[in-house]
């Protein structure tokens, strides 16, 4: 017997922003050009984005109100990593409770007192005793859970947590395991004037989720869950080269180039099929996808090389509108708008991130 994600929830910090809020501030603190503005509004008008959620209270504020950056025509001295990362430690823990208390909330008050394993995933900060030792604590989980911090391994990391409760619980079919991804990406803004800075401001965004796994034959709610039917890994060598994530003096580097979605397009038919095939199924069974909404170029790559009608997505365009890329929260947050909807048509689903690598992670999944 497998296992299945019986209960999902989300959460964000309390300031939102609009995409308009967010390109001004960034064509003030690049200091940019008439010409160069004009080539940044573009991106950010053709990004699908409308709003953005952030722990930075300087997005969408006055210069003279910085309490982050320094109010400084050119933000010198640049926030180090430490002063970035502490913060992370401060409102990571605040969003990735209530995103763990959304999750559980349709359940007993016992189900805290059932959580036998806890995930933790994150790319944009750490320290230890870390989230996991906080979250068991604010919680109210026993002391006794055990705990696997999956760090740094960009959008595809919460794959990657889900893979990890899926192999606990089909091991031992007592274990609930909860799966908590936070992540503040908008700590890491670099003002470097460069396209890649460009696009990388134009994206990212907070935001976290928390995900409750068991043993199907265990399931202990009511609701539409989605059984995790299989998972499938595969990097592309050749285009590692396209995006990176490295820490830096001032925060963490992202390395984003154009090419990103070009191979996603080249490679993501053959590593679909191949997935599919270790569970007997094509391309004709499956009736819903559930892509990481890494940008929308990603988005209509897939479609493009899959063939896809825009609405079998659909859902992925609704969290990039509403919340942009939260690295590797945003997945969760598209499969919790999925069983959310209810049951499907075609209970047959297929999901997959993007990250270093370039990594493909992908999932088959059926709603329940």
């Amino acid at each position: 017997m497998g296992s299945c994600i019986s209960a999902i929830g989300i959460a964000n910090p309390e300031k939102r922003v609009t995409q308009q809020q967010a390109y001004d501030f960034m064509v003030d603190a690049f200091s940019l050009s008439a010409d160069h503005a004009q080539r940044l509004k573009h991106i950010y008008e053709g990004s699908g984005i409308d709003y953005r959620h952030t722990v930075v209270d300087d997005f969408g504020a006055g210069r003279a109100d910085y309490t982050f950056f320094e109010p400084t025509p050119d933000l010198e001295p640049f926030v180090t990593t430490q002063k970035r990362l502490l913060l992370y430690q401060e409102k990571g823990i605040q969003i990735a409770v209530k995103a763990a208390q959304q999750c559980l909330a349709g359940y007993e008050e016992g189900i805290v007192g059932q959580i036998t394993h806890l995930v933790t995933v994150s790319c944009t900060g750490m320290y230890a005793p870390g989230i996991d030792i906080d979250l068991v604590e604010q919680l109210g989980l026993a002391r006794t859970t055990e705990r696997i911090c999956i760090n740094f391994m960009g959008c595809y990391g919460a794959i990657n947590g889900l893979k990890t409760a899926d192999y606990i619980c089909r091991a031992n079919p007592k274990a609930k395991v909860l799966v908590v991804s936070v992540e503040l990406c908008t700590l890491h803004f670099q003002k470097h004037n460069t396209l890649d800075n460009w696009v990388a401001n134009s994206l990212f965004a907070d935001g976290a989720a928390a995900a409750l796994v068991e043993n199907s034959a265990n399931n202990t709610g009511d609701k539409p869950r989605l059984e995790l039917s299989s998972f499938y890994s595969e990097f592309m060598p050749e285009s590692r080269n396209e995006m990176g994530w490295f820490v830096g003096n001032t925060g963490f580097e992202m390395k984003l180039t154009s090419k990103v979605s070009k191979q996603i397009k080249k490679h993501i038919k053959g590593v679909t099929e191949r997935m599919l095939d270790k569970v007997s199924l094509t391309t004709q069974d499956v009736g819903t996808y559930a892509i990481h909404p890494g940008g929308k170029k990603i988005l209509e790559a897939v479609e493009e090389a899959l063939q896809l009608p825009e609405e079998t997505n659909a859902y992925a365009y609704e969290v990039l509108r509403q919340y942009g890329n939260m690295s590797s929260a945003t997945i969760l947050f598209v499969l919790q708008k999925i069983m959310h909807a209810g049951k499907l048509a075609n209970p047959n689903l297929v999901s997959f991130a993007f990250g270093p690598g370039l990594t493909v992670e992908g999932m088959v999944l059926k709603m329940q």
